[in-house]
């Protein structure tokens, strides 16, 4: 176990040290120094937020709701830093869905995988 846990604490420190880790912390940074793009984001992570638990709680999102949310999404878009945060989000993504492939491999050999 103690040798899982210290390749763990190495994929972590990996993963701080990576080029995408450090563009999303630089424009995370660049957000919250920028007092327009940290209300618009947090006003936006709240609805989708809000949505969400609507969501889990078996709650239909209304038409109107979907929207709002459609509208705030463009307009956050629109604004470059939180634009290219959101990119450097989905990258990062990316490589931790990829790296939980790699990772759960052991497990699929012995539950297989769900499209099976």
């Amino acid at each position: 176990m103690a040798q899982l846990q210290d390749k763990a604490q190495e994929l972590k420190q990996a993963l701080a040290e990576s080029d995408e880790f450090k563009s999303l912390q630089s424009l995370h940074n660049q957000i919250n120094e920028d007092e327009i793009a940290k209300k618009m984001l947090d006003n936006f992570r709240q609805l989708q937020l809000e949505l969400q638990q609507k969501q889990m709680q078996g709650i239909q999102i209304t038409e109107e709701e979907a929207q709002k949310a459609q509208q705030q999404f463009e307009l956050v878009q629109q604004h470059e830093l939180i634009s290219k945060l959101m990119e450097a989000e989905q990258q990062l993504s990316v490589i931790i869905g990829d790296i939980n492939k790699v990772i759960t491999e052991p497990l699929e050999e012995i539950y297989g995988t769900p499209e099976q």
